[in-house]
């Protein structure tokens, strides 16, 4: 998980705690009881990526948010992912939650720059 530790909710600062929040429910929604099936992958994405994007809206309008969901079937296969932005460490933030099940992996980032 990345994040600003010292980030709170505050107007105008991106909220890590509420936006991990909202990840995880989006995920929970979309894959806690899914198997992986290739077939669904593009799918399941779009879903969990529009639950977090209309979650992250109603709680903020001061962002703009950028949100990535990569699935891969969980086959003991290592994963690498880095993300680097060059913005205002006062207000933008970003925020990654890793879950898996016994079949898929998931990593959601979102990015929050201020207004």
């Amino acid at each position: 998980m990345t994040g600003r530790a010292e980030d709170v909710n505050v107007q105008g600062k991106f909220n890590v705690e509420e936006t991990q929040g909202i990840i995880f429910e989006a995920i929970e929604s979309c894959l806690g009881n899914e198997a992986y099936n290739p077939s669904k992958v593009k799918q399941w994405t779009n879903d969990v990526v529009q639950k977090c994007i209309s979650q992250l809206t109603k709680t903020s309008k001061n962002f703009k948010y950028v949100v990535t969901c990569t699935l891969m079937q969980k086959t003991g296969a290592g994963i690498y992912s880095l993300t680097k932005c060059y913005w205002d460490d006062t207000t933008d933030g970003t925020c990654s939650v890793h879950w898996d099940n016994q079949t898929i992996y998931c990593i959601v980032t979102v990015f929050g720059v201020a207004l």
